[in-house]
């Protein structure tokens, strides 16, 4: 079997592939898109770090290839869904970097606090003024952290041993794990309005680009220091110059911006109290090694056959297995997003149940995909199939599993009950005719509605005129409505409507179906 490697690779990692026999392992790190395309065609396998970009014309030019590496977590250079719909297995290595990223916050932190940095610039000049860098001490600050994932977790657990107070913020995380760590876990608002140091460990997400703005810098302390080593974009650098400028940032320290490399213009680099580094949160030598052993390894067992690890799209099943579970496992990972973005608060419990035909079968691929689903919205490529479980026990998710052979309501389905800390809902799936997902009751109300694309999700009384002043609205906004469902469960009292249209819909928008009349709720849900 061939393999490719198109980005430089740890020589440990290299090691484990050139070292099996029947494999031929070729480096060659200097491919153009054009010549990618051309080459790809002989190889069985690709390993990738962030430079290569495989695209869905480089994946549509792969005959043999069956699995694709990326060394490192993120898969932004990877076209997910194309090589999902060749066969073509992506993994990933989201725990290779967690320490080294962990540890180059820790330093920013530091730096930030005892200007180090300008210090040494200083020093280097001939200079010697000390009182020009007077510092603060980490003992006894308050750190908000901004997701408390694995390097998140990391970053607190280092922080707390310099007597730092932790206030956390992370919708999967359960507050007893949290606490029994002595990190207090808070809504986003009371952490900006509480900490002293504010990093963020978060994906870059539609919902994350740009959670740190010029609302979130008002309700912060005045003096507080900003960090960001996780993506570019989660600080609205436009609104972080103006906070530093005017007094109420007293410092940041950035790994990642919005535009890299970054600009020679950017007016951040003229602040003596904004440090800012090349990207290098995964840049140890350790970090290396370790993202480039794991993907090699994930790489050569399942070209042997030994099974799939850190897969990003695809379950552990065997090929004849997968052809009957596939569908289900669409179901459900479609069901657990759905349901992830309907559900307010903190997730503390899934209970599922598997009714029919389906539950004959070996479940746990389902559950997989299920969690997948409800983790991705907020973890993105930090969960994939192999892990999502794992993650979401970490996080004290409690999960349980029924399954009846008996034909209930529908003659196959899933269900699910998501508890948080605020509700439960209860929300059940199935397959159409054409074994296409479903969505069929939401907690006692029967709807039809396919899980997919952009979704208005709306609680309403049940009076004249809903639908008209819906449609009226969004042909305002020039959207267009490309299927709708409603439940009810008496005339005039409270229903659901479910609308799929074909636009992604504002806030502004949203805010405004909010006041129409006689709705309740609405939000939007995207798959």
């Amino acid at each position: 079997m061939k393999i490719l490697i198109s980005d430089p690779l740890s020589d440990e990692g290299l090691k484990i592939l050139k070292s099996v026999k029947g494999f031929e392992v070729d480096v060659k790190t200097d491919f153009k898109p054009d010549t990618l395309k051309e080459a790809i065609k002989d190889y069985d396998a690709l390993i990738v770090r962030s430079a290569t970009k495989v695209n869905k014309d480089i994946i549509g030019a792969a005959v043999k290839l069956k699995v694709i590496g990326r060394a490192g977590v993120g898969l932004d250079n990877v076209d997910l869904n194309a090589a999902t719909q060749k066969g073509i297995i992506v993994m990933n290595t989201p725990a290779g970097n967690t320490i080294s990223t962990a540890e180059h916050t820790m330093s920013m932190m530091m730096a930030l606090s005892r200007n180090i940095p300008q210090a040494n610039s200083s020093v280097k000049k001939g200079e010697w003024k000390r009182s020009k860098f007077m510092g603060v001490e980490l003992y006894n600050k308050t750190l908000g952290i901004v997701g408390l994932g694995r390097i998140g977790l990391e970053v607190a657990k280092r922080s707390l041993s310099f007597g730092m107070k932790i206030l956390a913020y992370d919708p999967f995380l359960s507050r007893e794990v949290a606490e029994s760590l002595g990190i207090e876990v808070v809504e986003l608002k009371d952490l900006f309005e509480r900490a002293d140091y504010i990093t963020v460990h978060t994906p870059l997400t539609e919902e994350t680009r740009h959670m740190i703005s010029t609302q979130q810098f008002a309700l912060m302390k005045k003096g507080v220091r900003v960090m960001n080593c996780a993506r570019g974009g989660i600080i609205d650098e436009a609104a972080l110059l103006i906070a530093v400028k005017e007094g109420k940032v007293a410092g940041a320290a950035l790994d990642v911006c919005e535009q890299e490399p970054v600009s020679p213009d950017n007016e951040l680099l003229k602040l003596d109290n904004v440090i800012i580094t090349c990207h290098l949160g995964a840049s140890t030598e350790e970090a290396q090694v370790n993202v480039a052993v794991e993907v090699a390894e994930c790489v050569r067992d399942y070209l042997l056959g030994k099974g799939v690890r850190n897969a990003a799209n695809y379950p552990c099943l065997d090929a004849e297995v997968f052809k009957i579970m596939e569908p289900y496992i669409n179901l459900a990972e479609k069901l657990g997003s759905f349901s992830s973005q309907l559900a307010e608060g903190r997730l503390q419990e899934l209970n599922l149940k598997y009714n029919g035909q389906v539950a004959q079968h070996n479940t746990a691929p389902l559950t997989m995909a299920l969690v997948k689903g409800i983790l991705t919205p907020i973890m993105r490529d930090a969960v994939n199939f192999i892990n999502s479980i794992p993650l979401a026990k970490e996080r004290g998710i409690k999960i349980t599993e029924s399954r009846s052979s008996q034909e209930e309501e529908f003659v196959n389905s899933i269900q699910l009950e998501i508890k948080t800390d605020k509700e439960s809902r209860v929300i059940c799936g199935t397959l159409s005719s054409n074994r296409q997902p479903r969505i069929v009751k939401i907690d006692n109300y029967y709807v039809e509605t396919s899980p997919k694309g952009e979704m208005i999700m709306i609680q309403n009384w049940d009076k004249p005129g809903i639908i008209g002043n819906l449609g009226t609205l969004l042909a305002k906004h020039n959207i267009n409505i490309a299927a709708m469902t409603f439940g009810r469960q008496e005339l005039g009292g409270k229903a659901v409507s479910v609308l799929n249209v074909d636009s992604p819909v504002s806030a502004e928008l949203l805010d405004n179906i909010r006041k129409l009349d006689n709705i309740i709720a609405a939000k939007v849900i995207r798959l």
